[in-house]
C-alpha cells in the first residue's frame, strides 16, 4: 500500500444548523495535511457533525471549507473518495456479529469493487487476492492489531473485542482504502488512561506517516490541533478570548458554538442529509 500525502484541511465560518438549532458554528481552522485535529467537546455538542461535513458527509448551512482542495459543500462526493471512516456510531459501526477476518474480507471486497481500477479487476484471480491481503495487512500494521493475540484470532468476533482492540480494527478498516484524511469518533470513549494514551499514539504515529486525521474526543491531547465544541457557549475560547492553539503558540483553530443535543445532532441529518 502507497504511503498516502495527506489532505490539508481549512475551513471558514463554518456552521451547520438542524430544526433543533446549530449543531455547530463559527468554525476556523487551518491544519496542514499530516496534522492530528481534535474535535475536543462533550457529547451532544455537535462534535460528531462537525467530523460528518468536514469529511463530505454532512452539508453544512453556512461558510465554507476545504480538504485536499476540495471545496465543501460543492465537493462532498469527491472529499468523500478522499476520506476514510473509523467508528462513527450511526455510520461506520463494527457488526458485532461478523468476525474480524469477516470484517477484513468484506472491506478488501468493496475496495476492490468500487475504488481499484478496470484494469486491476481483470487481473487474475490470485493476483486480486494477493493485492488484497496485502492491504490487510499493510492495514492491520498501522493500527497495531495482530490478530493472532485476539482470543480466537481471526475468527473472533466483534462482540468480544476489547473497546480498544474494536477501535484499532475500525482504524485498520479504514485504512484498507489508502485514505488522505482519516476521521475517528469517540477516540477516547469508554477507555482507561493507559488504553487512551494508546489510541492518541496510535493516531500520533498515522499522523506523523502522513495521513492526515481528525480524531473527536473528551479531552484533546496537548500536541493536537483542537477545535472544541461546546453546548450553549464559546467554551472552546481560552482566557484571553482566542481560538485554540497549536503547540508553538500560533492561532490556528477557531471554536465551534454548538447549542444541540445529542437529539439534535440525529435531527441534523435529516435536515442537511447525510450522504
Amino acid at each position: 500500500m502507497d504511503s498516502p500525502h495527506g489532505a490539508a484541511v481549512t475551513a471558514g465560518n463554518l456552521g451547520l444548523k438542524g430544526p433543533r438549532g446549530w449543531a455547530f458554528r463559527g468554525v476556523d481552522v487551518e491544519a496542514a495535511p499530516g496534522s492530528l485535529v481534535a474535535i475536543e467537546g462533550p457529547s451532544g455538542s455537535g462534535r460528531t457533525c462537525l467530523l460528518l461535513a468536514l469529511t463530505g458527509r454532512m452539508r453544512p448551512t453556512e461558510g465554507h471549507a476545504e480538504v485536499g482542495g476540495l471545496r465543501l459543500p460543492r465537493k462532498m462526493a469527491a472529499v468523500r473518495r478522499v476520506c476514510g471512516l473509523g467508528p462513527v456510531p450511526g455510520v461506520s459501526e463494527l457488526d458485532p456479529a461478523f468476525t474480524v477476518a469477516e470484517h477484513l474480507r468484506e472491506r478488501a471486497l468493496l475496495q476492490r469493487r468500487y475504488g481499484g481500477s478496470l484494469r486491476a479487476l481483470l487481473r487474475p484471480r490470485a493476483e486480486r487476492l494477493a493485492t488484497a491481503q496485502e492491504r490487510i495487512d499493510t492495514a492491520l500494521a498501522a493500527a497495531g492489531l495482530d490478530p493472532a493475540t485476539l482470543p480466537k484470532a481471526e475468527r473472533t468476533s466483534v462482540r468480544d473485542l476489547e473497546r480498544l482492540e474494536a477501535l484499532r480494527l475500525s482504524v485498520a478498516l479504514a485504512l484498507i482504502g489508502n485514505p488522505r484524511l482519516l476521521a475517528v469518533d469517540d477516540t477516547d470513549l469508554k477507555l482507561s488512561d493507559s488504553e487512551r494514551a494508546e489510541a492518541w499514539e496510535l493516531l500520533r504515529s498515522l499522523a506523523a506517516g502522513g495521513t492526515t486525521v481528525l480524531a473527536v474526543c473528551s479531552q484533546a491531547p496537548e500536541d493536537a490541533l483542537t477545535l472544541r465544541t461546546g453546548a450553549g457557549g464559546d467554551t472552546g475560547n481560552d482566557a484571553n478570548g482566542n481560538g485554540s492553539k497549536s503547540t508553538d503558540g500560533t492561532n490556528t483553530a477557531g471554536t465551534a458554538d454548538g447549542t444541540t443535543t445529542g437529539k439534535g445532532t440525529a435531527d441534523a441529518f435529516a435536515e442537511t442529509g447525510r450522504a
